[in-house]
């Protein structure tokens, strides 16, 4: 198993009143050569939002976004004509395709919002766009990794273009969680929202991640209570 380590502390920084934003890899004002992507993960920003504040309508192609909203809430508008509004505990996934225009704001006025957007590189190009969006609010459990994303047209998950698993837990210390890449030939990229959890002797704390790739499987030591993202994506 090969492995590269994604410290918190030196992830990307900008804060522009309203944005405050964190960068896994190059995006906007940040950029650093070592840091464009893992396999077909380009984008991971860590947001929060201000209240009532947001991004105007702006164009997107060829490329599958995810948004989870990890607490507070957004509101999505886009070019074809969907309107609606994410909520912690939802999942969101727009194909941008052959091109989408879209907005988001945190519709709220009493509490900033927190959310990942996701950008992961499609299996096929210049599709038609979509947007789909899923709760998964009463489908986590303690003690569970449950899967958000799949390349599966699963019912119980939400469908993207491309090889890729996304799965979230939230787990007790003392616990040991086995992932087993589901594609073979993919990597994991295991970004840890809250906790302390050991990975191969490797410790990781709160935002800090681990890509690991040429294995089959991942065996994850939970230190402290602990609330993990899985994102398996081509290599």
């Amino acid at each position: 198993m090969k492995k590269i380590l994604y410290p918190a502390n030196q992830r990307g920084y900008n804060d522009i009143g309203w944005l405050k934003a964190n960068f896994s890899f190059s995006f906007g004002p940040y950029y650093d050569p070592e840091k464009i992507q893992f396999g077909a993960l380009r984008v991971l920003n860590d947001d929060i939002i201000g209240r009532g504040r947001g991004f105007g309508a702006h164009p997107h192609d060829n490329m599958e976004i995810i948004t989870i909203v990890l607490d507070g809430a957004l509101e999505h508008k886009d070019s074809m004509g969907n309107v609606g509004i994410i909520k912690a505990g939802e999942v969101q996934v727009m194909s941008a395709g052959t091109g989408i225009t879209h907005s988001e704001y945190n519709p709220l006025h009493d509490k900033d919002t927190n959310s990942l957007q996701i950008w992961v590189f499609p299996k096929e190009r210049n599709i038609k766009p979509r947007y789909d969006q899923k709760s998964f609010a009463d489908a986590l459990k303690l003690n569970e990794l449950i899967t958000l994303i799949s390349p599966e047209k699963d019912a119980d998950a939400l469908w993207i273009n491309q090889d890729a698993t996304f799965s979230m837990g939230e787990f007790e210390a003392g616990k040991t969680i086995t992932y087993n890449v589901k594609t073979p030939g993919n990597g994991a990229y295991i970004f840890l929202l809250e906790g302390s959890i050991e990975i191969d002797g490797t410790v990781l704390n709160k935002r800090d991640a681990l890509g690991v790739y040429d294995t089959c499987s991942v065996t994850i030591e939970t230190v402290a209570q602990s609330r993990l993202l899985i994102l398996e994506v081509p290599m």
